[in-house]
C-alpha cells in the first residue's frame, strides 16, 4: 500500500523522467568554441562603439581581433568535434556583425559619407554580400561542406582588408588627392570587388587541421600560413593588408586557371551550390 504523498513523489518523477527525455542531446563540448565566438560577436559590437567614438584606428584592430577569435572558435571546434548546427548559426550571427556591419560602418563612417546616397550603398555592400555568403555557407555546410577551400572570399578576409587599408593609408591620404574624389575613387571599386568576390564560387584556402596527416599532406599550405603569420606580426597593419591581399588574389588565379582549364571548382562544388 502506497500514501498519497508516495503517489505524488512517484508521478512527479515519472514527470521529470519524461521532461529530461524530450530534452535535445547537449553536446557540452561546444562550449568552448561557442565562448571564442561570443569574442568574436563583442570585439565587432566593440569596434561599432569605437566608430561612434570617432576612435577609428581601435576599431579597424578589433576588427581584426574579432578575426583571430573567429579563426580560434574554428579550431577548437575541429579539435574537440565540436561541430554543430548551433556553432554554425551562432558563428554566421558573429560574422554578420563583426565583419558585415562594423567595417561597413567604418568605412562610411570614416570616408565614403562623402558621397550622400552612394556612400551608403557602396558601404553597404559588405554587409549585404556577407549575409549573402554566410547564409550559403550554412546551406552547403549542412549539406556537404568542403573541406580544403572556402566556397568565395571568406566574409573575414574582407572586412580584415577594408580595415588594413583604413590602416595603412589613414595617414597618407594625399596619395589619392590626384582622384576626382580622393580616397573614396580606389574604396568604391575596392569594395565592389571584394563583395562580389564573397558570393563568387571562387575556391580560398581554408586553415587546415593540425593533425599529423593533414601536416603531411599540406605542408605547403602550412608553411603558407607560417608565412602569413609572421607578415603579420612583424609588419602589423602593412603585413594584414599584403598578407590577406595575396590570399585574395590567390584565390581570384586559382579560380582563373580552373576556369579556363574547364576544371571550374574542384569536384562536387555544383552540386552543393545553394542559388535559391
Amino acid at each position: 500500500m502506497k500514501y498519497p504523498i508516495q503517489k505524488k513523489y512517484h508521478s512527479f518523477k515519472e514527470r521529470q523522467k519524461r521532461r529530461k527525455e524530450s530534452k535535445p542531446p547537449v553536446n557540452r563540448k561546444i562550449a568552448v568554441p561557442s565562448f571564442f565566438t561570443l569574442m568574436n560577436l563583442f570585439s565587432g559590437f566593440l569596434a561599432i562603439i569605437s566608430i561612434s567614438d570617432g576612435e577609428f584606428v581601435r576599431a579597424a584592430w578589433l576588427i581584426a581581433l574579432a578575426g583571430l577569435f573567429d579563426v580560434f572558435d574554428g579550431l577548437m571546434a575541429r579539435l574537440a568535434d565540436a561541430t554543430s548546427d548551433f556553432g554554425i548559426e551562432l558563428d554566421s550571427i558573429s560574422d554578420m556583425v563583426s565583419f558585415g556591419v562594423a567595417p561597413g560602418f567604418l568605412m562610411y563612417t570614416w570616408s565614403l559619407h562623402e558621397l550622400g546616397f552612394v556612400g551608403i550603398i557602396v558601404s553597404a555592400l559588405p554587409p549585404l554580400c556577407g549575409a549573402v555568403r554566410l547564409a550559403r555557407f550554412n546551406v552547403n555546410a549542412r549539406l556537404q561542406p568542403t573541406k580544403d577551400f572556402f566556397i568565395g572570399l571568406p566574409i573575414p578576409a574582407q572586412a580584415i582588408i577594408l580595415g588594413a587599408f583604413f590602416l595603412t593609408f589613414r595617414d597618407s591620404l594625399e596619395i589619392f588627392s590626384f582622384l576626382e574624389n580622393g580616397v573614396n575613387s580606389a574604396l568604391i571599386p575596392i569594395i565592389v570587388v571584394i563583395s562580389f568576390l564573397m558570393v563568387s564560387t571562387l575556391p580560398f584556402d581554408k586553415i587546415p587541421r593540425f593533425d599529423r596527416k593533414t601536416i603531411r599532406q599540406n605542408r605547403g599550405k602550412f608553411i603558407l600560413f607560417f608565412v602569413y603569420l609572421i607578415l603579420i606580426l612583424a609588419f602589423q597593419e602593412y603585413g594584414l593588408m599584403a598578407v590577406f591581399t595575396i590570399f585574395m588574389l590567390k584565390g581570384i588565379v586559382i579560380g582563373a586557371i580552373q576556369f579556363f582549364t574547364d576544371d571550374y571548382g574542384p569536384e562536387g562544388v555544383d552540386k552543393f551550390q545553394d542559388y535559391s
